[in-house]
């Protein structure tokens, strides 16, 4: 698949942060390039959508209310259902995640990290790349 035809594609992507302006700014960036977007404040309502709605990809953030970004990455992990979703992570503590993760034997390491504020047409470019190598569901 091309970038331009991963962009009409309509492809759903689902973005959780607690907040509203980062949501907001993320959503309407990948609108205005052809991604259906859902979205969710914190963790277990991102994880609720996950499962409700199956989105080619989450963009997620870390740190948040109620479940964080990774309890929310632990369990789309561990389900079935949800485990083959990639997962971007954009986070304030994006380095410090990394060394984290790289540690952690249960989950893989997320498909992509960008740190706030992130250059949304790089984020843009990785998701198009990260779909773009992931077979036709």
């Amino acid at each position: 698949m091309t970038a331009e035809s991963i962009r009409k594609s309509g492809k759903k992507i689902l973005v959780v942060d607690d907040e509203p302006d980062v949501v907001a700014y993320v959503s309407n960036f990948l609108e205005d390039h052809g991604f259906t977007v859902i979205s969710a404040n914190d963790g277990k309502q991102g994880f609720a959508k996950a499962k409700a709605e199956l989105p080619d990809l989450v963009v997620l953030d870390i740190v948040m209310p109620k479940d964080t970004g990774v309890r929310m990455y632990r369990d789309l992990y561990e389900d079935a259902e949800t485990r083959h979703i990639p997962v971007i992570m954009l986070t304030g503590i994006a380095h410090e995640f990394k060394r984290f993760i790289a540690t952690r034997r249960q989950v893989p390491a997320p498909a992509g990290y960008f740190e706030k504020p992130a250059d949304l047409n790089k984020m843009l470019e990785k998701i198009e790349e990260i779909l773009s190598s992931r077979p036709v569901q």
